[in-house]
């Protein structure tokens, strides 16, 4: 395939490129002020942990019909009036005045950033056609850059004593008008879906759908562990290895800058090694990682092994869904939604599980969880073979 890199396509890049990065900004725009939030409304742990179920929920609906209205619609427009609508969404969560409005501010969010998720990921790919070589793990690592980001800015913004109904509703101010100034160009319908329309491509049959299943149960087994590593690597150094409260925090950190930094840096090993060798190698990483680390049963190993986990499903997320937004004779945002439904389904439901696991037999084992989950993404990774270019 011919790399091209002037004009239209240049200028593509750097606008889906904005667009991951408004999606990490939007999501973790909110998350360092939940403390005053859950203070102002007098709302207790469970029952502010339900509200907090408002935002997956959204997305795991939203997704189910992200396919037809990038049918529609085309993945330019929804990127952009679906990440409009998710930049607002932390304003409205600013001014919720009770449990319900929350939940209703969380749900809006929620089903925005999931429209907005399958949207730019189709446009993603059609970019990544345009250009000529792998870009889907670098779009990725800018919605990385965008959560820390975010994550550091609520955090000063909390340390400043700055009101969350100030903080929050300029953040979106300040989301939408990048949206609108850095993505204006994004490709147009044309672009969406060169390869369906091929007429050499078979059309949807049972190797199409078999390959769509198995890079769903890749994003599945992937965003178990993301969900794991977020909700318990800190309560594991705390509670079952000891360490003080400012160390526990550096299991999620390590995992994150690793998965942050793996991203950025990960097009250019795709295109050297192939999405394939990419999968297999980067999980057999995680796992190993992951594994020795919670044996060793020390924090300082742990940490290191969380870190592995981070590097080693850095590219997943990148390569599954570029894998399923060019299968032959499938259109590119109906087999991202397909897959990004059930890799989403990981993330809300893992955490759960794993707690429960936890219960009986301990949160150290309860963690194998994704170590042999991620393991299995190994023998699965040949689903990748199955895309176009």
């Amino acid at each position: 395939m011919m790399t091209t890199q002037t004009g239209a396509p240049r200028r593509a890049r750097a606008a889906v490129t904005g667009a991951f990065a408004v999606h990490g900004l939007t999501t973790a725009a909110w998350v360092a002020r939940i403390p005053q939030i859950k203070e102002h409304l007098g709302l207790g742990a469970g029952v502010f942990g339900i509200a907090l179920l408002g935002a997956p929920l959204g997305v795991v609906l939203a997704v189910r019909f992200a396919g037809r209205c990038v049918a529609r619609w085309g993945s330019r427009a929804v990127t952009l009036w679906a990440g409009t609508v998710g930049a607002l969404a932390p304003a409205c969560v600013a001014f919720a005045g009770n449990l319900p409005s929350l939940i209703a501010a969380l749900l809006l969010m929620g089903a925005a950033l999931g429209l907005m998720d399958v949207a730019m990921n189709a446009q993603g790919v059609a970019v990544e056609r345009a250009y000529g070589r792998p870009i889907m793990s670098g779009l990725h690592g800018s919605y990385s850059v965008g959560t820390l980001g975010a994550a550091l800015v609520g955090a000063a913004a909390a340390h400043g004593s700055v009101p969350v109904r100030v903080h929050l509703p300029v953040a979106s101010l300040v989301l939408v008008a990048a949206l609108w100034l850095g993505c204006r160009g994004l490709l147009g319908r044309a672009a969406d879906e060169p390869f369906a329309a091929s007429a050499d491509v078979p059309g949807r049959g049972p190797a199409a759908r078999g390959a769509l299943l198995m890079l769903g149960v890749i994003g599945l087994c992937s965003f178990v562990g993301e969900g794991a590593m977020a909700d318990w690597s800190a309560v594991y150094l705390r509670e079952d290895l000891g360490t003080g409260p400012g160390a526990a925090g550096l299991g999620y950190a390590g995992c994150a800058v690793a998965m942050t930094l793996g991203r950025l840096a990960g097009d250019r090993v795709v295109a050297r090694f192939g999405a394939v060798a990419v999968l297999r190698t980067g999980s057999a990483v995680a796992a190993g990682g992951l594994g020795l680390g919670l044996l060793a049963r020390d924090p300082v190993a742990a940490v290191a092994g969380f870190t592995l986990f981070g590097l080693g499903v850095a590219a997943v997320a990148p390569v599954t869904f570029s894998a399923a937004g060019n299968l032959p004779g499938v259109p590119s945002a109906a087999g991202i939604a397909r897959v990004t439904s059930l890799g989403y389904l990981g993330l809300l439901g893992g955490p759960p599980v794993i707690g429960f696991v936890a219960e009986g037999v301990g949160l150290g084992w309860a963690l194998a969880v994704p170590v042999v989950l991620v393991a299995a993404i190994v023998p699965l990774g040949r689903a990748a073979a199955a895309a176009r270019g």
